[in-house]
């Protein structure tokens, strides 16, 4: 299989669920769908050496996740602004179950987020987590403890708002 072939086949069997592990850790669809694809360019320029050491893909969410952080922290307030005026009209609706959950995520300090993602909905081992990271696995399953924590507490409260919204009308 040439290069060129195998870096597709590795983008269409990666890049979903890629967009949305960087979409849970930022919150906005768009930025995590622009931080991904400059992720597979600078990966296909890399390709022989990052295939040569192994699993390209750690590699590629490292740069996809670094790169949709800094963007989101340099667009803070458009995110805001597009927060409070509701999605665009052309964007598909996300269940309520998934509003809720980036929502929750959103509370979570950046290092959090980022360990909840890559350990619970990527399943990764807190291990590799710590290696993607660049942190201590003591580290990593403290952030998991805190996030659970704290994700468990606005979950629960938004649960409860909604019953009451439904309940007292």
């Amino acid at each position: 299989m040439s290069s060129e072939a195998e870096f597709d086949a590795f983008y269409a069997a990666t890049a979903k669920r890629l967009v949305a592990t960087v979409y849970a850790m930022t919150g906005d669809l768009a930025e995590a769908e622009d931080a991904v694809q400059e992720a597979y360019a600078r990966a296909w320029q890399r390709w022989g050496r990052l295939t040569r050491a192994g699993d390209p893909l750690p590699w590629v969410r490292t740069v996809a996740s670094r790169l949709a952080i800094s963007t989101w922290r340099r667009t803070r307030n458009r995110l805001r602004a597009q927060l409070r005026h509701g999605p665009a009209p052309d964007m598909p609706g996300l269940s309520e179950d998934r509003v809720a959950l980036v929502a929750a995520l959103r509370e979570l300090n950046a290092e959090q987020r980022r360990a909840v993602v890559l350990h619970h909905l990527l399943d990764l081992p807190v291990a590799e987590v710590a290696r993607e990271t660049g942190s201590s696995a003591g580290a990593v399953r403290t952030r998991l403890s805190r996030a659970r924590k704290l994700l468990g507490e606005q979950l629960t409260n938004i649960n409860k708002h909604d019953e009451e919204v439904v309940t007292h009308g």
